[in-house]
């Protein structure tokens, strides 16, 4: 009998958040601005509010595997945070967009193929 694989917990499956504060002045900022967050897209995050990225990662490795490649691409200018949390805690997030309460984005639906 095939046994069916087990979807992530929500303690062990986490968020993946990129804060950044690049400078966009000069035309090698932009153009390094404009590189790093293709990357983020490029590798599954979804923009959160300005400068502020977000992935779901299935597990805590997963994260790790993007949290490497970010630091891969970091630009030589300017600040960015990476922050891991779980989807537990993610799920508790309060969202207000103008000053009505909505709801914060829920886990991807994913294709489990066997």
């Amino acid at each position: 009998m095939r046994k069916t694989p087990a979807l992530p917990s929500r303690y062990r499956a986490m968020w993946l958040f990129a804060m950044f504060d690049l400078p966009v002045v000069e035309a090698h900022q932009k153009k390094a601005y404009t590189k790093f967050r293709k990357a983020l897209l490029a590798s599954g995050f979804e923009m959160l509010q300005y400068s502020v990225y977000g992935r779901f990662c299935p597990s805590e490795e997963s994260a790790e595997t993007y949290r490497r490649r970010l630091r891969a691409l970091l630009p030589e200018e300017g600040q960015v945070r990476l922050l891991r949390v779980t989807d537990r805690k993610f799920a508790g997030m309060e969202v207000y967009t103008e000053g009505k309460q909505g709801e914060a984005e829920s886990e991807p639906q994913q294709l489990l193929l066997f």
